[in-house]
C-alpha cells in the first residue's frame, strides 16, 4: 500500500537551501527585506491535508482490536517510497 501524498515539502538539504536575503540601504526610511521562497512557504501556513474522520476511525479500530496489520503491504509501501525518493534525488 503506497500512501499518495499531495503535500510536497521541500526536501533539499538545509545546506543547499538559500538563506533569506535582506537588502538594507543606508538611507533612513528606505529599508527593504526580501524573503526566500522557503520563508514565504513557511509563513503561508501550508499544511498537508488531514482526514480527521479517517484518523478517528483508525483510532477506534485500534482500541477495539479490529485493526488488522498487513506487514507485507507495509514493507512493499516502504520499498516503493524509498525507490521514489531515490529516483527524485537522482533527478535533482
Amino acid at each position: 500500500m503506497k500512501i499518495d501524498n499531495a503535500y510536497k515539502p521541500n526536501l533539499a538539504p538545509v545546506a543547499n537551501r538559500s538563506a533569506p536575503a535582506a537588502n538594507v540601504s543606508a538611507q533612513p526610511g528606505s529599508e527593504a527585506v526580501s524573503l526566500s521562497s522557503l520563508a514565504s512557504t513557511l509563513q503561508g501556513g501550508e499544511k498537508p491535508p488531514v482526514n480527521a474522520a479517517r484518523i478517528q476511525e483508525i483510532k477506534e479500530a485500534i482500541s477495539q482490536g479490529r485493526f488488522k496489520i498487513n506487514p507485507e503491504a507495509i514493507a512493499d509501501g516502504l520499498i516503493d517510497s524509498a525507490r521514489d525518493l531515490i529516483s527524485t534525488r537522482r533527478q535533482a
